[in-house]
């Protein structure tokens, strides 16, 4: 057999590019939210962590309408959210607490109240029954929050959050919003989702993982940056060469996370862009994982269009790297770190305080400020 015969089978430089290789357009999509091949038990993956509590991401704004109700699966649980006549979001769960109804199948909007398929029972936003038709009276227990779970409910960014805390701990922290979004001199979202087979950690942990940017995405360099640690929120800037079509462009990425789930990145030096991602806990090995991208008009759609919209490609394509990997990786409790590989211990640190339990206080005590540079 001649040397040109022989098909050499090693991947390219980018390690997981034969996972994707093909994978275009719908197909693409259909990857992103589709089930995983050779999917292990959590336990065999020893990814069987707590959910974390925080802020989390329901729904895009624009897609809860006045009066329309949504049926929700997140945090184990199944959630009902619905708008009011007076435009605000309400979450509860989904059970009428009367005699167990699904609110999301059949349920209906009612002024601001989510009334019962079944009975017609009508219920405010923290649970408590306020009126059932066929009936002069309220049993009085129903008069106070009766389902077993509200949940607070806020709108910035373009989304629908939902407050998540096992223990029913009011808000911690409030969201942080950005003027750019909605702003007129910026576009509207381009979204992206993934369903991702992994924990929250460990998705965020990619953040404090130096070393991996060279060989699951390619880049031409290790980036330098700084990354601090200030209670809930994390926050970094990244300075690396980005290749674009007008070859290789000094860039510099700012990103954050307020709590365990409302990620944010700003790109700037090529195309100004913002990323506000969503990223939802199903259960504690399944995590659902939006991108909203806005960019200044002026990039998008000026000379610059065509490099603004590679920059929101190349970072989904970041991502659909990363998920190759995410979707099947164990989780290592005590990893032998090198030089090299990144805060990855400080960033599971800080991330611990966002767990409930009172094997948890510690870190939470301990978020403090610092800074790491790299």
């Amino acid at each position: 057999m001649s040397e040109a015969a022989i098909e050499d089978a090693r991947t390219a430089p980018v390690l997981v590019w034969e996972q994707l290789k093909g994978l275009k357009g719908d197909d693409l999509k259909a990857w992103r939210v589709g089930e995983v091949d050779n999917l292990r038990s959590p336990q065999e993956r020893n990814i069987d962590l707590p959910i974390p509590f925080g802020w989390f991401a329901m729904c895009y704004s624009d897609e809860l309408a006045v009066g329309e109700v949504k049926t929700l699966r997140y945090f184990e649980r199944e959630l009902v959210v619905w708008r009011g006549e007076d435009g605000q979001p309400r979450i509860l769960d989904a059970y009428c607490p009367h005699l167990g109804a699904h609110l999301g199948y059949g349920g209906k909007v009612t002024g601001n109240m989510i009334e019962c398929p079944f009975h017609s029972w009508r219920m405010e936003g923290d649970g408590s029954v306020q009126e059932i038709p066929y009936s002069k009276s309220i049993p009085p227990k129903m008069k106070k929050p009766a389902c077993e779970r509200s949940y607070p409910a806020a709108e910035v960014n373009g989304f629908v959050w939902c407050w998540y805390h096992p223990d029913n701990v009011e808000p911690l922290y409030e969201l942080q919003t950005f003027e750019e979004v909605g702003h007129p001199d910026w576009t509207d979202y381009e979204k992206h989702e993934w369903i991702v087979y992994g924990p929250m950690q460990t998705i965020a942990e990619n953040g404090a993982d130096a070393a991996h940017f060279l060989y699951i995405h390619g880049v031409a360099g290790n980036p330098n940056y700084d990354i601090t640690f200030d209670g809930h929120r994390r926050t970094a800037e990244v300075h690396a060469k980005m290749g674009t079509p007008r070859g290789m462009v000094d860039g510099t990425i700012a990103y954050g996370v307020d709590g365990s789930g409302q990620p944010w990145t700003r790109f700037t030096g090529i195309c100004e862009t913002l990323l506000i991602s969503g990223v939802t806990p199903i259960s504690r090995d399944v995590t659902h994982i939006r991108f909203a991208f806005t960019q200044l008009k002026s990039d998008r759609e000026g000379e610059n269009g065509g490099v603004a919209k590679a920059i929101i490609k190349d970072i989904c394509k970041q991502l659909d790297q990363d998920k190759v990997v995410w979707d099947r990786q164990k989780y290592v409790d005590a990893p032998p770190l090198c030089a090299g590989d990144g805060p990855i211990n400080d960033f599971r640190d800080f991330f611990r305080q966002f767990y409930p339990g009172a094997e948890y206080d510690k870190y939470r005590e301990q978020a403090k400020k610092r800074t790491i540079s790299r």
